[in-house]
């Protein structure tokens, strides 16, 4: 991997290392203030549906003010929020802090994806996006362990912690990360006025397929602690087996780099990848011992470490010149949308059917995908192939210019 991938790797795990805020927003909002459950579980949704404009935003500045200006601003906003609502002394105020928070999160993710496709060649935006992942399964451990000791303490230190390290990230990216060109601004915002993403008929299926991905990736986040508990199991046991995920979807990027696996043509990666959600979702329907629940977490982990990267090398070589940012901004508002549906429904099946309707449910849901993603998969990689053809032997001289690059 070139130098400004894996600088821009650890830049976003030390920035994921200190987001361990969020969860404990509606807490904070419950204990510090008095609000009822319902209030903060509105307060959290409006932070929730304020990412979705943040993302698009994001695509948009990365290509037109710069890939770098772009995450030095939204890493700025999130640190003022952070403390704007770790200094909150009303509930009005934390609320507006809270949106605020939301508008600014997103800015960093397109700039920062665009950033990888430009550095790496078409073969490596695999590998690359799979190494971003687990940077962040990583970082995500280490931040449930910061969130464990400072939460003990003061809710109030969680998001002035998070502010510190979105600040030191804000710090850390100018210097380490090529620099926007002055030179290539003006062609940029040419560029960017013929992009639309949201008239690209490709881009919008792989949205809807990933929308449904996210839907049941979220899930698992959210509900499987209620699950274990419907099954008479202990709540706190899911970060064991989330810790077990991440494990995983590290020990197994160097999988990625044999030679079986890395030939492996989009619509069959991504058919095998869903199959094995399928197969660990319906383990979660079955289980009810933590070593058959950890058992099937093992099985869909292979299915995420097959997809995630995959996903974004897709979005990424479908996005014409000048546009990936916006591209990966449009495919991102699925997580959320995701972000807003998944608690209703995931708690509403829980509630109604039991954990084997819930799990069930997520596991058809994932065999769906299995048999429609490879026919999306191939009108992407056709199209890409035509455009690629089309444009010719100056398009491979840029490209080759752009993965030797900085």
């Amino acid at each position: 991997m070139p130098r400004a991938v894996w600088l821009l790797i650890v830049a976003r795990a030390v920035n994921r290392l200190g987001a361990f805020s969020l969860p404990f927003l509606a807490v904070l909002i419950t204990t510090r203030f008095g609000a009822s459950a319902a209030t903060a579980g509105l307060v959290a949704a409006a932070f929730g549906l304020a990412t979705i404009p943040s993302r698009l935003a994001g695509g948009r500045l990365a290509d037109t003010l710069g890939r770098r200006r772009t995450m030095v601003v939204g890493l700025s906003g999130c640190a003022l929020a952070q403390l704007g609502i770790a200094a909150a002394d009303s509930l009005a105020a934390a609320a507006c802090f809270a949106v605020l928070l939301g508008l600014v999160f997103e800015l960093y993710e397109p700039p920062s994806q665009a950033m990888i496709a430009d550095a790496v060649g078409p073969g490596e935006r695999i590998r690359a996006y799979s190494l971003l992942n687990a940077a962040l399964a990583v970082a995500g451990l280490g931040a449930g362990l910061i969130a464990a000791g400072l939460g003990r303490w003061d809710l109030r230190w969680l998001f002035v912690a998070d502010a510190v390290t979105c600040l030191i990230c804000a710090a850390v990216v100018p210097v380490v990360l090529p620099a926007d060109r002055p030179d290539a601004a003006g062609p940029a915002r040419e560029g960017a006025k013929q992009v639309r993403p949201w008239r690209d008929g490709a881009l919008l299926a792989l949205l809807a397929s990933g929308t449904l991905f996210a839907l049941v990736y979220l899930q698992i986040m959210i509900t499987l602690p209620l699950s274990l508990a419907h099954r008479d199991l202990q709540p706190a046991d899911a970060g064991l087996l989330l810790a077990a995920s991440a494990g995983v979807i590290v020990l197994g990027q160097p999988l990625l780099r044999l030679k079986r696996l890395a030939a492996l043509s989009a619509p069959v990666a991504f058919t095998a990848g869903y199959s094995l959600l399928a197969l660990g979702l319906s383990g979660y329907a079955l289980a009810h011992t933590l070593g058959a629940f950890l058992a099937a977490t093992l099985v869909w982990s292979l299915g995420d470490l097959l997809l995630v990267g995959r996903m974004y090398a897709v979005v990424a070589e479908l996005a014409p010149g000048g546009g990936t940012g916006r591209y990966m901004a449009v495919y991102g508002t699925s997580w959320g949308i995701a972000g807003i549906a998944a608690p209703v429904t995931g708690t509403q099946l829980l509630q109604h059917s039991g954990a084997t309707v819930l799990w069930g449910t997520m596991a058809g849901v994932c065999l769906a995908l299995a048999a429609v993603q490879p026919v999306l998969a191939r009108t992407a990689t056709h199209r890409t192939r035509l455009a690629s053809e089309v444009a010719g032997p100056e398009a491979g001289a840029q490209g080759h210019r752009a993965t030797r690059s900085p």
